[in-house]
C-alpha cells in the first residue's frame, strides 16, 4: 500500500512539472478571434474574455440581435468587434464572408443547435440542420480560414464538440451523431497537422451540459461527478486551453475517461450509463421554438 501510495505520488508530481513545462501560457493580445455562434452562451462569455486579453474580436451567428447585443458590451469596455450574420451551414455564404473577413489567428467553431427528441420523432429537417451545423460547417470554416494558418505555419483551431461526442446519449441520437462526427473532426485534424509538423494547434473540447439555456430543464443525477457547467467557468478554461496550446479539453474530467467504458460489454456499458442517470438527463428537457432551434447557439 504505502508503495502504491508512493509512486502514485511521484507519477502525479511528474505530471504536474510536464504539463506545466510543455502547456506554458501565451499571450494572446493582438490575436484575431473569430467565434461562431457569437452572439450568446458561451460564444458571447468567450468573445469578453478574449477581447479582455487584447484579441481582435470577430462573431458570426445567424443571431443579429444576440451579436448586437455583445458588440455594445464590448464597445463600453473599450474593445472592439466585428459581427456577420452567417448561417454556418451555408458552406457558399461562409467561403464569401471568410474573404470579407480575412485571415485569422484563432479560429474557434462553437456554433451548435439541438432537436433534443427521441429519434422517431425527430423531423427529418432538424436532423438534416443538426448535422450541418454541428459537423459539415467545421469542414467549411476550416477550409475558409486554414490555409492562411498553413502558410504562416501560426494559428489555432478550437473544436466545441461534446461529451455527447464520446458516447451515445437516449434522445439525442442526431445531436450525438453530429457530436462524434465533431470529435472525428478535431482529433483527425490535429494527426494531420502533426504529421506534416504544422505549428498549427488544435484544441477539441468535449464538455458536459452547460447552462447556456440550450438545454434548458436537463438535469444531472450526480453533480458532484457529473456537474451542469456554468457559462463562466466553462469558457474561462476553454480560453485557457487556447492560451496553454492543451489538445484536448474535458469538462469535468471524468468525460475524458469515459473511454475506459468501452472495454466493458455492451449491456454493462449501458447499465454504467443508467445508473449514471445519462439515459434520463433528456427526460425534463424543455423544447425552444422552430425559429430559436435553428439560432446557431452553442452548450455541450
Amino acid at each position: 500500500m504505502f508503495l502504491t501510495a508512493f509512486f502514485v505520488f511521484w507519477a502525479v508530481v511528474a505530471w504536474k512539472v510536464y504539463f506545466y513545462v510543455a502547456y506554458r501560457r501565451r499571450d494572446l493580445a493582438g490575436k484575431v478571434a473569430l467565434i461562431t455562434g457569437g452572439g450568446s452562451g458561451i460564444g458571447r462569455k468567450m468573445a469578453h474574455i478574449l477581447a479582455a486579453k487584447g484579441c481582435q474580436v470577430v462573431l458570426w451567428d445567424v443571431n443579429a440581435a444576440g451579436m448586437d447585443k455583445v458588440k455594445g458590451e464590448l464597445a463600453a469596455a473599450g474593445a472592439a468587434c466585428s459581427t456577420y450574420v452567417v448561417d454556418v451551414s451555408d458552406r457558399e455564404l461562409v467561403y464569401r464572408v471568410a474573404k470579407e473577413v480575412g485571415d485569422v489567428d484563432i479560429l474557434i467553431n462553437n456554433a451548435g443547435i439541438v432537436s433534443g427528441r427521441p429519434f422517431m420523432d425527430t423531423p427529418d429537417e432538424l436532423i438534416v440542420k443538426t448535422m450541418q451545423v454541428n459537423t459539415m460547417a467545421h469542414f467549411w470554416t476550416l477550409k475558409a480560414f486554414l490555409p492562411a494558418m498553413l502558410r504562416r505555419n501560426d494559428g489555432h483551431v478550437v473544436t466545441i464538440a461534446s461529451a455527447a461526442g464520446t458516447a451515445g446519449v437516449a434522445g439525442l441520437v442526431d445531436y450525438c451523431a453530429s457530436k462524434f462526427g465533431a470529435v472525428g473532426v478535431g482529433e483527425s485534424l490535429y494527426m494531420e497537422l502533426r504529421k506534416r509538423k504544422s505549428q498549427v494547434r488544435t484544441t477539441l473540447v468535449c464538455p458536459y451540459y452547460i447552462n447556456t439555456g440550450m438545454f434548458d430543464g436537463v438535469r444531472t443525477r450526480f453533480p458532484l461527478l457529473l456537474p451542469i457547467l456554468s457559462e463562466d467557468y466553462a469558457s474561462s478554461r476553454i480560453i485557457l486551453a487556447v492560451e496553454r496550446g492543451e489538445e484536448y479539453l474535458c469538462m469535468p474530467w471524468i468525460v475524458g475517461v469515459a473511454f475506459m467504458f468501452k472495454v466493458l460489454p455492451v449491456p454493462w456499458q449501458a447499465t454504467v450509463a443508467e445508473l449514471l442517470g445519462l439515459s434520463d438527463g433528456m427526460d425534463t428537457f424543455k423544447h425552444r421554438t422552430a425559429s430559436a432551434s435553428t439560432a446557431a447557439k452553442k452548450s455541450a
